[in-house]
């Protein structure tokens, strides 16, 4: 799973980073001494799991945690016990007392692992099928065949996606990575946090976005040079 840290003291993120780079399931993907400096973070990169301090300056754990997508763990890490009611209000998956204890660390991190793969089994079961061209995803108490060639792009949507025909949308019940993994990536490509978008419909691109069927999606920070490198080969 991928984690970041976010925390306001120094010390108290250096002790949660040794304990994560113990356990081979996690990686670390950043650090952050405040939550705008995260939440600019995850409007570009893919989070399973955020050790969030509770007591910092300007937007506090709480609030934060009241903002980011659902399908992102959240394990708070702070020294005062009173917030304890706090947090499981904001659906925390748990809350650890500083200075932290090594077997309780522990304990929180394999639940966290064991809810992160029953999330992703659940939205797995939502799809049917899957074939060479085509696959089946259920919306509106039915399944419906969707061709790989009719997709424009792919739009996340608090717990659902959105998919963007060349006729038509499609919105079903499932986080936009289990549909990332379906789809082929010669053909696709995850142009940011939230959109996935068919590169042979892509009409026109900039620095900053890409153009589709009168659609302007930005390119994500994180996903930007990834972007250039596949279209630097097909210039002229």
């Amino acid at each position: 799973m991928n984690c970041i840290i976010i925390d306001d003291e120094p010390l108290a993120r250096e002790a949660v980073e040794l304990l994560i780079r113990e356990d081979k399931r996690l990686t670390i993907t950043g650090t952050f001494g405040n939550t705008r400096s995260a939440s600019v973070f995850l409007s570009a990169n893919m989070v399973d799991l955020i050790f969030l301090d509770i007591q910092m300056p300007g937007v506090n754990g709480i609030d934060f945690a009241k903002t980011i997508p659902r399908n992102t763990l959240v394990i708070f890490t702070t020294a005062f016990s009173e917030y304890a009611l706090d947090s499981y209000e904001v659906d925390a998956l748990d809350y650890l007392v500083k200075p932290i204890e090594y077997d309780r660390f522990w304990k929180s991190v394999d639940k966290a692992f064991s809810y992160h793969t029953l999330l992703i089994n659940e939205e797995k079961e939502r799809i049917e099928d899957i074939m060479d061209d085509f696959f089946f995803v259920k919306s509106e108490r039915k399944y419906l065949k969707i061709n790989y060639n009719d997709i424009l792009f792919v739009e996340a949507l608090k717990d659902y996606v959105v998919i963007h025909l060349c006729d038509k949308k499609i919105i079903t019940k499932m986080y936009l990575k289990t549909i990332q993994d379906l789809l082929p990536e010669t053909i696709f490509f995850r142009i940011n946090r939230s959109y996935i978008v068919n590169l042979k419909y892509i009409d026109s691109f900039d620095n900053n976005d890409v153009f589709t069927r009168n659609n302007e999606i930005a390119i994500g920070n994180g996903f930007r040079d990834a972007f250039f490198r596949i279209f630097s080969s097909k210039k002229i």
